[in-house]
């Protein structure tokens, strides 16, 4: 059994990194893809797919080589699925 999270239908695993301390969002880049974003708390949060198990220790080793402290490591869960579409009923008519 594999410790990696299912992919998304459409792609690979999203991932949520939060590190303490504020990046740029000129980093962004360097992050292959990933979403930068800091908040009011003193954090970022990095954001986006990850191919498999190597590109997450990649993504973990450009952190530590930045020297900010990691928080968290979070798999995002996929979007959930659009509801079906509502169909009314005319009065007087059922649903076979």
């Amino acid at each position: 059994m594999s410790a990696f999270p299912v992919g998304r239908p459409d792609g690979p695993p999203r991932y949520e990194i939060r590190l303490q301390g504020r990046l740029d969002p000129r980093w962004a880049a360097w992050f292959d893809g990933m979403t930068l974003t800091t908040a009011d708390d003193g954090t970022t949060a990095l954001r986006g797919p990850v191919a498999d198990q190597a590109a997450l220790h990649g993504v973990l080793q450009k952190v530590r080589d930045l020297g900010l402290p990691l928080i968290s490591v979070t798999p995002l869960d996929p979007d959930p699925p659009c509801p079906p579409p509502h169909h009314p009923v005319s009065p007087g008519r059922t649903l076979p």
